[in-house]
């Protein structure tokens, strides 16, 4: 495993970048007419304008930690001069300046939301899903070659705008099930017709996180288990199928039996028990997708063939 501090940022980068893109769509496909301006149901402008900041100061300090991990030098400064070499010689350099000019570019657009909310989203959710796919260029399909590694990167990157869509949405109804935000009768009105349109989505989501899971693991380990179960990419492999697996059983939950639940309740006039109850739903299936992305960033810095040889 590799030091705690370069788990850390790829742990940050993900929940950084996978919040920028899974929110801007949100924003599209949940959202209609004015609710896509900043205020109106989420604050858009200040927190994808913030997230783009953040996610260019992680990138800048994890061009260094690469530089400084792949030349094997004691300190950052001794780290600096290879930086240079890394981002003009190496196709992770590429990734990471396409990443960047990325989200310098959302900090641009996303200024225009006041005036063209959804053509600012849109262009909003295509760079960030450009940045988020260079992700893909430090993770285990960049260790392929050939055809092989066209389809092994192809099911990284729908893997992981797949992942975003989901957790986007989750933090937008964190957002939108605050209890300042669920006072008017307005805000939850839109929160229950948002709810009701996301089931949709969210079946095709999850179907594209199962697919595109199983083939990334297919490419990464192969069709046999008995030796992963013994090391710890293994273990933590379960750990996070564990997780999902509770995600999954949180949002049928939501999907049958909270959301009609809210649905009836609006109807009835009296919609705080049920708000409630969705808001505690809601908080363990985002706790439990940020514990998922924790064991992500760990697994992306181990060798499974080394880990089962060991």
């Amino acid at each position: 495993m590799e030091d705690p501090f370069s788990v850390g940022l790829r742990f940050a980068l993900y929940v950084d970048l996978m919040m920028l893109f899974g929110l801007a769509l949100f924003g599209l496909y949940s959202l209609r007419g004015a609710e896509r301006r900043s205020g109106m149901v989420l604050p858009f402008l200040p927190l994808l304008a913030a997230t783009a900041l953040v996610g260019l100061l992680l990138s800048a300090v994890s061009i260094v930690q690469m530089a400084k991990a792949m030349s094997g030098a004691a300190e950052w400064k001794e780290a600096m001069p290879h930086v240079e070499m890394m981002v003009a010689e190496t196709e992770l350099g590429t990734a990471w300046l396409i990443r960047m000019v990325a989200l310098l570019a959302v900090a641009v657009a996303i200024a225009f939301n006041p005036r063209w909310p959804m053509a600012s989203l849109l262009v909003v959710s295509l760079l960030a899903g450009v940045a988020l796919a260079t992700l893909a260029w430090a993770g285990h399909g960049a260790m392929d070659e050939g055809s092989r590694r066209f389809l092994h990167f192809s099911a990284d990157i729908l893997h992981l705008l797949a992942s975003s869509g989901w957790f986007g949405a989750l933090v937008a109804f964190a957002l939108m099930l605050r209890p300042s935000k669920v006072e008017t009768f307005e805000s939850i009105q839109i929160l229950s017709r948002t709810l009701s349109s996301f089931e949709r989505a969210g079946a095709v989501i999850v179907a594209l996180i199962v697919f595109t899971g199983v083939v990334n693991y297919l490419f990464i380990v192969g069709p046999h288990i008995s030796s992963l179960t013994k090391s710890t990419y293994g273990a933590l492999l379960l750990g996070k199928l564990v997780l999902f697996t509770g995600m999954i059983g949180l949002a049928s939950a939501n999907r049958f039996f909270l959301s009609p639940a809210l649905e009836q309740a609006v109807h009835q006039g009296d919609y705080t028990r049920a708000a409630r109850s969705i808001r505690y739903s809601m908080a363990l299936e985002l706790g439990s997708a940020v514990l998922v992305l924790g064991l992500v960033a760990w697994l992306g810095t181990l060798s499974p063939e080394m880990e089962a040889g060991m």
